[in-house]
């Protein structure tokens, strides 16, 4: 049981639909909250991630953990998003700085059209190659054919602050059509460290459909992803399939009926990637 329990908040980031988006709790002061007490509360919420706060050294600068419902994950782009905003609702736009536990990830508020925007410049990525055979068992524990692939966009494994495995759909039907076995993906991506399997389709140069399957976190889908956007733009531009400044927008959400837009940005001489994305309270009615 948890004794003076804090406070709660509930945001939809990557849209500024309350019903849309990926929701994500957002505690603003958890001090005095262990691991295991974190880890009840984003379990009893039931979000793919809840974001943890302490104070930092400045006074717009904090600490943040991530909780999925079953554990703790090193950053989760969509619930910076979502706690920058929740911030910037009680302090005001502007710069904050969040130490994580992948390392520093500065965040910009600001005013969009429609509703704040945050923008966060991820720790620097990388991409690595992956064994065909891995390829394989991803494949077929998603119930896929190889032949489903986009063979112009090859399998790699994309960090951003987190791992992700990316493979690429040919058509927007494969990826729609999204059934697999959780236990089963839950083993893979675990043995190999991986956080979402990043499944994406190729609209246009700039443009791209995603789903995130997250069945290590105990959710079968992440609704919209910002740490696997991050990755997502650091493996383009290492397959040179992008410019050397860029900036790509990704659909998700869409197939679960939370749709969501994430904006990548990459800028020529800087390895870091920027995600940005609006986001808005969940009023109480609002499941």
């Amino acid at each position: 049981m948890i004794n003076n329990a804090p406070e709660v908040l509930r945001y939809a980031a990557f849209t500024t639909d309350p019903a849309g988006g990926n929701p994500a709790g957002v505690v603003l002061d958890a001090t005095g909250l262990d691991a295991a007490a974190q880890l009840a509360i984003a379990a009893g919420l039931g979000y793919s991630e809840t974001a943890f706060l302490t104070p930092g050294p400045t006074e717009r600068s904090f600490a943040v953990r991530y909780f999925s419902p079953l554990a703790e994950v090193p950053f989760c782009g969509h619930a910076t998003v979502a706690t920058a905003v929740a911030l910037a609702d009680r302090i005001g736009p502007g710069e904050l700085l969040f130490q994580t536990g992948a390392g520093p990830v500065p965040v910009s508020v600001t005013a969009g059209p429609d509703a704040l925007e945050a923008t966060l410049t991820s720790v620097e990525p990388h991409v690595l190659p992956i064994p065909q055979a891995d390829v394989a068992e991803a494949l077929t524990l998603l119930g896929w054919a190889a032949a489903d692939l986009d063979p112009s966009l090859p399998a790699r494994i994309a960090y951003a602050g987190a791992r992700h495995l990316v493979l690429a759909a040919a058509t927007r039907e494969r990826l729609a059509d999204l059934a697999y076995d959780f236990d089963g993906l839950a083993r893979f991506m675990t043995d190999r460290d991986l956080t979402t399997l990043q499944l994406v389709w190729r609209e246009s140069v700039g443009v791209f459909h995603v789903r995130n399957p997250f069945p290590v976190g105990g959710v079968v889908e992440d609704p919209a992803t910002g740490a696997a956007a991050a990755a997502f733009g650091a493996y383009l531009r290492t397959l040179g399939e992008t410019t050397p400044d860029a900036v790509l927008t990704l659909h998700q959400g869409h197939d679960l009926g939370r749709p969501g837009r994430l904006r990548v940005e990459l800028r020529a001489g800087d390895a870091r990637v920027r995600v940005t994305g609006a986001a808005v309270a969940i009023p109480a009615d609002v499941a």
